[in-house]
């Protein structure tokens, strides 16, 4: 059988990467929304002043 120990550091290994992989989403997720953002109001504004 395995001790203590060793379930212990898998069940850490488990869990820190599903964390990583959870805060790199978001990461990932808000830099494509600081991408996107910018420029929709950009063209709106734009679209808006030139009608």
């Amino acid at each position: 059988m395995a001790s203590i120990k060793d379930i212990g550091k898998f069940f850490l290994f488990i869990v820190g990467g599903l964390v990583a992989i959870i805060v790199g989403s978001f990461m990932i997720r808000g830099t494509m929304h600081m991408w996107d953002k910018p420029g929709t109001k950009k063209t709106d504004k734009e679209k808006r002043t030139k009608k």
